[in-house]
């Protein structure tokens, strides 16, 4: 009975062959496969027989990795979609509030904002590559930290919510940080990757977006030596990119034999040029084009 009870329980894990041994059982069933067709053709007299056998057993080992892959892909995916609708029921569950007195922070009331904001940290953290849901943690974090902050004067010492809104605001101030720097750190990589075939204004619109974020998680964390470094070097892409810019302007005109407009699209990538450091060969080009095209004219 204790057998079939076992057998019947819904929480019972699924069977799941680690990696290790699912291949070392299909590099010995394809070797067996070798070895039972090299037989097969060989008592039949067929010609070289090792041939066809080791095709049929590396298309029968390659045939069990697919089969695996397909299925792991489709387990991730279903395991993502699983954390979506988790994700969406527990944003559709209300807050419930004491109505006689709904401003006060009782320990019911922390405990379930602090069991909110974990269950959501957790569903980021499955999540990790969506910006979205590290926004609305640390936005949620955002929220408690202002209630527990104008809370925590009205408290008695002797009061046991002192001691649990502390360590509730300790924990969302960390979880606070944790997940605003993940959330820039996705918004400014999605913004930055680019094609090298998008337009000009595309990428430098995507650029200016990275920093906007980051200006915003340095309002916050103006220290992070992180987001510093990434202001620094969007700043300097963007810079890059006016560059590019105007060169492409003044090539162009120059190619229409619009010297004047090629000439003032020359000298403004040379003023851009001046507020970072470049290798010199680069400023050096553009100098030459201005003489070059000064003289024309």
């Amino acid at each position: 009975m204790k057998k079939e009870r076992r057998l019947n329980d819904p929480r019972r894990r699924p069977f799941w062959l680690p990696a290790s041994t699912y291949y070392f059982l299909t590099t010995a069933v394809a070797i067996a496969v070798f070895f039972l067709v090299w037989a097969i053709l060989a008592e039949a007299k067929e010609e070289n027989p090792w041939i066809a056998a080791g095709l049929i057993a590396s298309t029968s080992m390659i045939a069990a990795i697919v089969v695996r892959e397909v299925i792991l892909r489709h387990r991730r995916e279903t395991i993502f979609l699983a954390q979506r609708r988790l994700d969406r029921s527990v944003l559709s569950i209300p807050v419930p509030v004491r109505p006689a007195e709904p401003n006060k922070l009782t320990l019911e009331r922390n405990a379930i904002l602090l069991g909110e904001i974990t269950r959501k940290s957790e569903a980021a953290r499955v999540l990790g590559h969506f910006s979205e849901s590290h926004r609305e943690v640390f936005e949620l974090c955002a929220q408690y930290i202002a209630v527990a902050t104008k809370e925590l004067p009205n408290i008695g010492v002797g009061s046991p919510r002192l001691a649990a809104i502390q360590r509730g605001r300790a924990k969302a101030e960390s979880l606070h940080k944790e997940h605003m720097l993940r959330w820039a750190e996705i918004e400014i990589r999605n913004s930055i990757a680019s094609d090298e075939d998008e337009r000009f204004s595309t990428r430098l619109d995507r650029a200016k977006k990275a920093l906007r974020v980051t200006m915003t998680a340095l309002e916050s964390y103006p220290e992070d030596s992180d987001l510093v470094t990434s202001r620094l070097a969007i700043e300097d892409f963007i810079l890059s990119m006016r560059i590019g810019q105007a060169v492409q302007r003044a090539e162009r005109a120059e190619v229409r034999g619009d010297l004047e407009k090629a000439l003032e699209g020359f000298i403004e990538a040379k003023k851009l040029m001046q507020k970072r450091p470049i290798p010199i060969d680069e400023e050096a080009t553009i100098t030459a084009k201005i003489e070059e095209i000064a003289n024309e004219i």
